[in-house]
């Protein structure tokens, strides 16, 4: 993959997210509480805090350059066996898609993970900027767990970029307000988490919101039985956010970034 081919995959998720906020306006799937300005503001906040910490990271350790490393000395599970290169993207997708999932399941039977990423959970309506609502310490953990995978598995940089490009885009999708027809919502769930799918994850409901923790594929929630195909109370009526944060102050940035500490 050249420089150039890396800076359009790149692009990829930018084009998703403006056309599902597009999607959003011609085609809402629910009525927002809280209207889109505040709380645009505090995800775009938490967005740019999230690149700051990226950022910081790639001088200790970061995740194409963990890619870089475990290429050139050889360690990880790719680097040790000679499949054809159709087959390693394939595996890579497959396996790096299954850590996510489970980076989200611990990010909610941990303690001390869930009061960061229940940051992103504490939005009180759900839309594509949710899908980059989350805290910088959760973004920390993040490149950190991705980075070990990457050294055990041995994926290399073009793969990782493919990779996040592509996860970044289901994440806009599958977090997107839009009305989609119930038909090709159910098609699209055979592989991909669709947002009807994703917002039975953003239930107020504690068994609800331990259910469906895919990012991109659903394979792993059918899997493992975490797989819940609607709320109980019914996409239209279905209490989202945190229970205890029913109100307007998610959509204050000062308030979620110092949630975790509360």
């Amino acid at each position: 993959m050249g420089e150039l081919d890396t800076k359009l995959v790149a692009l990829l998720p930018a084009m998703v997210f403006v056309l599902i906020a597009l999607l959003e306006i011609m085609r809402p799937r629910r009525e927002l509480r809280f209207g889109r300005f505040r709380r645009w503001t505090t995800s775009l906040i938490l967005f740019l805090s999230n690149r700051v910490t990226v950022w910081l990271l790639a001088w200790i350790i970061a995740v194409p350059v963990a890619a870089h490393w475990a290429e050139k000395i050889g360690i990880g599970l790719f680097n040790q066996m000679a499949l054809p290169l159709w087959a390693e993207w394939l595996a890579a997708f497959l396996l790096l898609d299954f850590a996510m999932w489970l980076q989200h399941v611990l990010t909610h039977k941990i303690p001390l993970l869930w009061r960061l990423h229940k940051v992103h959970h504490a939005d009180p309506d759900i839309d594509v900027t949710t899908s980059i609502r989350f805290h910088p310490g959760e973004i920390a953990f993040s490149v950190l767990w991705k980075s070990v995978w990457v050294l055990l598995l041995g994926v290399s940089a073009p793969v990782i970029v493919a990779f996040e490009a592509w996860l970044a885009a289901n994440a806009a999708f599958n977090h997107g307000n839009v009305e989609l027809p119930r038909w090709l919502d159910r098609r699209i769930r055979h592989i991909l988490v669709t947002p009807d799918m994703h917002l039975v994850h953003h239930s107020v409901i504690m068994r609800e919101q331990q259910s469906n923790y895919g990012f991109a594929l659903t394979v792993w929630d059918r899997l493992f039985r975490t797989y819940r195909a609607e709320s109980d109370s019914g996409r239209t009526q279905q209490c989202i956010g945190l229970s205890e944060t029913q109100d307007e102050r998610p959509t204050h940035a000062g308030f979620s970034l110092k949630l975790p500490l509360t």
